[in-house]
């Protein structure tokens, strides 16, 4: 296939290479004419493994070179890709100035043309701007409307400086959110594992989410090594430890958009270690944090049902998780008992949870916070949706989803576990992330 790569720089380069090596025709397009020497005089412009070799066969077979010209690139290639930096504001916002030129110059360039084209794009980009900033700039320069003549895909890219070669050839996570099928196949045909697919936003959100994770763990790891070395130990034999856990620590579990964290466990432990670190004399910012970003989580609930203006309102849950009576910091029993203080009449189910029957500290807990938990409580899911205008879903049995669904009729429902997973084609219904 012949593309055009749209910026030489880190990914730009490493991506014309890796795909001059796998037998594609690649023209490089860059307002450098450093960089454009450089690389058709076979010379890669960055410095990382194995990228100068693919850089100076590409060139040497003729299937790699560099132009300024950015038209001429368009009209003799069948799809752009968008690597130009995306680099930040003074205010911390992102810098989209290279990323529409480039939009301007494909679009210009597209006019008169019978062929299809496809635009990828590589750059790093908020959700939402492939779709409502790039692509009406290359529809205004162009004169063509997305779908007549041309499609876009956003396609983010996972490259690691000193592995991106690897990276690019092996990529950890591949994903393509495309506007239409032909562009969503074409870019598939460059890979021998086609990328998912998903939406233009969803694509270019996972990339965020991808960085903040990886800088999140960083700053994780480092935070618990400060604590460690501060008590006596040795940090990284303290997370070689924890990263043996593949089942919890290192996998997809909690990490599922939901309701807020309870239980006996997570709240206590997390203010435990983040005291003694103060009493040490450390700072832990990003542990300090999680307890309030879990308090702001319900703030965004109560938001939510506030939104709906209904003042019956049947919650469904009131324990910490499914399966179990214990009360003890849920953030259910947290909900319930700010909906009361707002003046709304509210019946609450949860079949695992008899007040009657609660012993300890957490019969304590639930009559500290919410005295009184008999007189709301409910027996059966009809109890709960009689005279309810909204149903709140904190957590049920998924057996339960067929006879909630039948019982609900033209009832809003605020979901915050994914109940209803595909949504409800009655009523008024939002889930709390989704």
């Amino acid at each position: 296939m012949k593309i055009a790569v749209f910026g030489l720089g880190y990914v730009g380069v490493v991506s014309a290479a890796c795909l001059a090596d796998q037998g594609h025709d690649i023209i490089g397009v860059e307002v450098s004419p450093a960089k454009v020497d450089a690389v058709n005089a076979g010379r890669s412009p960055i410095t990382e493994p194995d990228v100068e070799l693919l850089v100076a066969e590409a060139v040497r077979s003729g299937r790699l070179s560099a132009t300024g010209d950015w038209t001429r690139a368009v009209r003799h290639s069948e799809m752009a890709w968008v690597c130009v930096g995306t680099p930040s504001l003074p205010d911390g916002g992102v810098d989209l100035v290279h990323l529409l030129d480039v939009g301007r110059q494909i679009g210009a360039a597209m006019r008169g043309r019978d062929r299809r084209y496809t635009v990828v794009v590589r750059s790093t980009a908020l959700p939402g701007t492939t779709r409502t900033l790039l692509v009406p700039v290359i529809e205004s320069a162009s004169g063509r409307a997305l779908g007549d003549g041309w499609g876009v895909c956003y396609h983010p890219e996972f490259l690691r400086e000193g592995s991106s070669v690897r990276d690019f050839s092996a990529p950890s996570l591949s994903v393509a959110g495309a506007s239409d099928r032909v562009s969503a196949d074409l870019l598939a045909s460059l890979y021998t594992t086609a990328p998912v697919r998903c939406s233009v936003e969803e694509a270019e959100m996972v990339k965020y989410a991808a960085n903040a994770w990886h800088g999140m763990k960083v700053a994780f790891a480092n935070e618990i090594g400060a604590v460690s070395r501060a008590t006596g130990l040795d940090g990284r034999r303290v997370m070689d430890l924890f990263c043996l856990d593949r089942q919890l620590n290192l996998s997809e579990a909690y990490l599922r958009p939901a309701f807020a964290f309870g239980g006996s466990c997570l709240p206590k432990d997390i203010r435990g270690l983040t005291a003694e670190a103060h009493r040490l004399g450390l700072d832990l910012p990003l542990l300090a944090a999680v307890l309030r970003s879990n308090a702001r989580h319900i703030d965004r609930a109560l938001q939510l049902i506030a939104r709906t203006g209904a003042r019956r309102i049947g919650l469904a849950g009131l324990s910490f998780k499914p399966g179990t009576d214990d009360l003890r910091e849920s953030p259910l029993v947290e909900l319930a008992v700010r909906l009361i203080h707002q003046g709304v009449q509210l019946r609450v189910y949860d079949p695992r949870v008899d007040p009657t029957r609660l012993a300890g500290a957490n019969q304590e807990y639930l009559e500290s916070r919410l005295p009184g938990a008999s007189l709301v409580m409910v027996d059966s899911l009809g109890e709960l949706v009689k005279d309810a205008g909204l149903v709140v879903i904190g957590h049920l049995d998924s057996s339960r989803r067929e006879t909630l669904g039948g019982l609900l009729g033209e009832r809003a429902v605020v979901d915050l576990e994914g109940f209803f997973q595909d949504g409800r084609a009655a009523g008024d219904y939002q889930g709390i992330c989704w």
